[in-house]
């Protein structure tokens, strides 16, 4: 009698096995696209400079998709910001990038090499805009950056086209009315006071530039109000990507002391081109969607991702393997 309980449970033992295999082989075949093998190659992505929000992004996407995808080599690349990023995809010099949607859109109405060819991944997080000053400043509003030493940010970077437009929106000519620096938010922090009367900074909040010296440097942020993003509507253009937003007491508590910061902010989005894959667009845009919760815990600002406003990728049409994606997953 043992003898014959024993082999009834070994076989029970097995068809269990033989049973959460096929299981698990389903769920593999429901999770991954098509249950096929999972694209390879290189590809390149143009993140931003080094202190900033999109580098930092940059860096934890790729370690999500090296588990997604063991065989794609994804090689990381510097860059100013926005504007060079944009430039960057459409000359193929990259294969995907963050961009701020105001610098898509003047790339486009530019009519600049390989415009026509980009397309949306997905709408990511806002950039907020931060104009920073000593705590003693004299400065409380854009208009009084006259005469002052004011970063602007690097050349071809998103926040230098920002800063532009809202200087000359007040009436003030960022070559000769101000002391243009180009210092981003790798320098511009650091030279704060003895180098520089503000800096302007655009992107997800907390950014680690300023977020590790709000501990122990006295500085304040400038409000930016609503009347200087109607000024801004009314040029037209890029500048409808504007929306007016309160910057959270929860950014920079330090620095805030619970008070919101009146500002501007712009979406970003995730940028590729026509040509690029569809079936490695369609697993990379899996991969964004899913490791939200984990980029998150670390950049609070992908925390956003939203699978509902994903799609939304103005003023770029989404990507072909973007769009399998999002059909795959419509309730």
């Amino acid at each position: 009698m043992s003898t014959l309980l024993s082999r009834i449970g070994r076989r029970r033992a097995v068809q269990g096995t033989v049973a959460g295999a096929v299981v698990l082989g389903l769920l593999l075949w429901w999770l991954l696209p098509l249950g096929e093998k999972p694209p390879s190659g290189t590809i390149t992505f143009s993140t931003g400079t080094r202190a900033g929000v999109y580098q930092k992004y940059g860096e934890l996407l790729r370690t999500e998709l090296r588990k997604d995808m063991p065989g794609l080599d994804v090689r990381l690349m510097t860059s100013a910001g926005s504007q060079e990023n944009v430039e960057r995809v459409a000359s193929g010099e990259a294969d995907f990038t963050i961009a701020a949607a105001d610098a898509v859109e003047t790339y486009k109405l530019a009519g600049s090499p390989g415009a026509e060819g980009l397309r949306g991944v997905t709408r990511l997080y806002d950039d907020y805009v931060q104009l920073v000053v000593p705590s003693d400043s004299d400065i409380q509003s854009v208009r009084d950056l006259r005469g002052k030493r004011v970063a602007i940010g690097l050349p071809n970077s998103g926040v230098r086209l920002i800063a532009t437009r809202l200087l000359k929106a007040v009436g003030i000519d960022p070559e000769t009315d101000i002391t243009p620096r180009a210092d981003g938010i790798d320098t511009g922090p650091g030279r704060l006071g003895d180098e520089l009367d503000a800096f302007f900074w655009s992107g997800g909040v907390p950014t680690d530039g300023l977020k590790e010296i709000a501990e122990s440097s006295a500085f304040r942020f400038v409000p930016i109000g609503d009347d200087l993003v109607t000024k801004l509507h009314r040029s037209g253009g890029a500048t409808r990507y504007y929306r007016t937003t309160n910057m959270p007491e929860s950014a920079y508590p330090t620095v805030q002391n619970g008070a919101v910061v009146p500002t501007m902010a712009v979406s970003n989005l995730l940028v590729t081109r026509a040509d690029v894959d569809p079936r490695l667009t369609e697993w990379l845009t899996r991969t964004v969607l899913d490791s939200r919760d984990g980029i998150g815990a670390h950049v609070h600002s992908a925390q956003l991702v939203d699978l509902r406003t994903a799609i939304y990728t103005d003023p770029l049409e989404l990507h072909e393997g973007a769009r399998r994606y999002y059909r795959s997953v419509k309730p």
